[in-house]
């Protein structure tokens, strides 16, 4: 299956539930993920890495479907089926510290089934060239830094031009730098592929991201692009010369002025509100829901 819009369904995960003794980590979650970039956001705990784990088949929640490329992901043969067209990389990848960079992305590609020693040889020095570490393919895991461990673990994730690119947290540990080339090599890859994509960089999700969903405390608060996001704090970021009391964030900015999130005053000088300010008014509006 070849994507070639956002309105093909590459992943389809409906009414998931997941416990953990009497935690719910995943309460009753529905996505769709279509070509493009979709963004998951939310607090520590939310939920995202559960939901990452369950689409990339390395858990089985306790009840809901997963069907990818019209696969059932939850079944044997579906699983097997939606594994030879994934590339996952989760937050702790698990790295053999006696490995090379090399011999670690070979290793994944074996367990790929590339069995061709010389095709995938090819692949391995394709996919370490394309995240930038072909020089220093060589050295072993425990001599490189952790922004380079991460592009270790980003190009085993690349291996065999997967139609499904699961990444969690993938830009942690990059300089400035290296997070504007990988949001280049993201967008590439997305124009013909579905990634779905947990981070804590919401400029991250404004550059990239076709959809966002916010997860909280295991459910769906939020599923739209991220100016719709944004716009939920319309109205609600005002600036003014002195901290704004019973605002929900309030901060000094370079410029001297304060930026203040919440309920403003009359007459107060708006801003116009960013993705940020969008996720405080949601987490605002949840809260006060559930006072009610």
């Amino acid at each position: 299956m070849t994507l070639t819009s956002a309105t093909d369904v590459a992943v389809r995960v409906d009414g998931l539930v997941l416990r953990y003794g009497r935690t719910t980590a995943l309460d009753g979650v529905s996505v769709t993920l279509g070509a493009g970039v979709t963004g998951l956001l939310g607090p520590n705990g939310a939920g995202k890495t559960t939901l990452l784990r369950v689409v990339a088949t390395a858990i089985r929640p306790d009840s809901g479907a997963v069907s990818a490329f019209g696969h059932d992901a939850l079944s044997g043969p579906g699983r097997l089926a939606v594994r030879r067209r994934l590339g996952y990389l989760p937050q702790d990848p698990g790295f053999h510290p006696s490995f090379t960079a090399f011999e670690f992305v070979d290793y994944v590609a074996i367990l790929k089934e590339l069995t061709s020693r010389s095709a995938r040889h090819a692949e391995v020095r394709r996919v370490l060239d394309l995240v930038g570490l072909d020089a220093q393919r060589g050295k072993r895991i425990r001599a490189l830094s952790g922004g380079m461990r991460q592009r270790v673990a980003l190009a085993a994730a690349l291996v065999g031009d997967p139609a499904l690119l699961i990444l969690d947290e993938p830009t942690v540990g990059l300089d400035p730098e290296q997070r504007m080339r990988f949001r280049e090599l993201f967008a590439e890859l997305a124009e013909d592929r579905a990634v779905l994509l947990s981070t804590h960089q919401t400029e991250d999700v404004m550059s990239l991201c076709r959809v966002v969903v916010v997860l909280d405390q295991g459910r769906v608060r939020f599923s739209g692009a991220p100016l719709e996001l944004a716009g939920l704090a319309a109205g609600r970021v005002w600036t003014s010369d002195t901290r704004a009391p019973g605002a929900l964030a309030s901060w000094r900015t370079g410029t001297g002025a304060y930026r203040n999130v919440g309920d403003p005053p009359a007459g107060a000088s708006l801003l116009s509100p960013t993705i940020e300010d969008g996720y405080l008014t949601l987490v605002d509006l949840r809260s006060t829901e559930g006072q009610r």
